[in-house]
């Protein structure tokens, strides 16, 4: 390993230290007034059939965005959801477990592998994937802002900081997508004082990731990522209704579009995988902001925090040994990101 990559390498854990401790804080400033006895004893009353219905709904929800990711993909290579879906359940299972978003990876690797798509043009639609995800919280959270009385500044803030980051982003993802001759000319423009050879293998990757974003002009394909892209965390926000309703809460189901929301812009917040912390925070604070009890909300997050990250994780850790890795591929992630980078600049 060269000097850089031992750089980058130790930055990395170093991120991913500050994303533990900040976890952690979250967890303290969330449950630090509460008696563990009594948000065991309020998980204890929930209704447990309900819960195990949210976990099944969750699926359908992930089939969607394997539906998604099928329009998104389409311009590169037709593959059906189901030949998806497991790509999917193993990338949330990798993001759920390790840090760096490593599913992505793994996502990024097994479509290579098994179906022989470019590395590039698969990170591309990851990365459309994430605009348009970010599109829906944006619209969660200005439609929650509407239809909820909700005076809570952390919710504000999260919605006034994320949303202006996530629309600029939005703003340029398709303009540019949309005018590919105006990304060839920023392309030739940002390499022109590269060596020739380089200048070359440039110029072919920004032509890749040009190529890969054809989804989102073809009509077809860009409503069909949108509409999947809604529907998808819809269910996600009827899931999070479902386990509200197995604790009796009162609440509807815009507050839960809103929840969904504000805890994926809170995304941005780099925190251990999975969330630990930033998850209950936000969770707990929509709920407290509409009048639903401290120690209720705090038990309610915890618990659909559980129901959508225990049963994807378990079956996706069974894909991935059904895919021939085993859990080496997580371990020992490093080295698939230098075969990755490598034939990206190949």
């Amino acid at each position: 390993m060269t000097y850089l990559n031992r750089h980058i390498s130790r930055g990395k854990w170093v991120f991913a230290t500050l994303g533990i401790l900040i976890s952690l804080f979250f967890l303290w400033i969330s449950f630090r007034s509460l008696d563990p006895e009594q948000v065991l004893a309020n998980i204890g009353r929930a209704n447990f059939a309900l819960l195990l219905i949210a976990a099944l709904v969750y699926f359908i929800g992930l089939t969607l965005i394997s539906a998604r990711w099928h329009f998104v993909l389409r311009s590169v290579k037709r593959l059906s959801t189901f030949r998806l879906l497991p790509l999917v359940a193993i990338c949330y299972m990798g993001n759920n477990v390790y840090p760096f978003r490593t599913g992505e990876i793994i996502r990024i690797f097994l479509l290579q592998r098994n179906h022989k798509v470019p590395v590039t043009k698969t990170a591309t639609t990851i990365f459309a994937e994430r605009m348009l995800d970010g599109m829906v919280m944006i619209a969660f959270v200005f439609l929650g802002l509407l239809l909820v009385d909700i005076q809570s500044p952390e919710v504000r803030r999260v919605a006034g900081i994320a949303t202006p980051m996530f629309l600029a982003g939005l703003l340029v993802f398709f303009a540019l997508a949309t005018r590919p001759q105006v990304m060839r000319w920023l392309a030739k423009t940002f390499v022109r004082p590269l060596p020739s050879t380089l200048r070359e293998k440039a110029l072919h990757f920004a032509e890749e990731i040009i190529e890969s974003l054809e989804g989102m002009r073809t009509p077809a394909d860009l409503f069909g990522a949108i509409l999947f892209s809604f529907l998808s965390w819809m269910v996600e926000a009827f899931v999070y209704w479902l386990v509200a309703f197995a604790f009796g809460l009162q609440v509807g189901y815009p507050v839960m579009l809103m929840t969904v929301g504000v805890v994926n812009l809170a995304g941005l917040i780099p925190a251990s995988p999975g969330q630990i912390g930033v998850y209950e925070f936000f969770v707990s604070t929509v709920l407290i902001a509409v009048g639903v009890f401290d120690l209720d909300a705090k038990a309610y997050a915890l618990v659909v925090h559980m129901v959508i990250w225990l049963p994807v994780t378990l079956v996706g850790g069974w894909l991935l040994l059904r895919q021939g890795l085993n859990f080496g591929a997580i371990t020992h992630v490093d080295r698939l990101e230098t075969q990755l980078e490598s034939e990206m600049i190949s």
